[in-house]
């Protein structure tokens, strides 16, 4: 299962989070889970992400700007 594409969902709201994670794992992607900007960064440089999920309104740094500095 390792070779499966790596998605990063990045939402503030938890519940919408767990929903999108829960219906992606289903269909044999591995997830990965950021509730913020600075969440997001630690998963970026922990492993590589084939797919972001990015909420344009985040606490703090919204998604456009972190958008931006990828």
């Amino acid at each position: 299962m390792s070779g499966a594409p790596h998605i990063l969902i990045v939402d503030d709201h938890r519940e919408i989070r767990d929903l999108v994670s829960r219906a992606l794992v289903k269909e044999g992607f591995r997830v990965s889970t950021a509730a913020d900007g600075r969440a997001m960064r630690k998963v970026l440089v922990d492993g590589r992400i084939d797919l972001i999920l990015l909420d344009l309104m985040l606490p703090g740094e919204d998604g456009l700007t972190l958008c931006r500095a990828l």
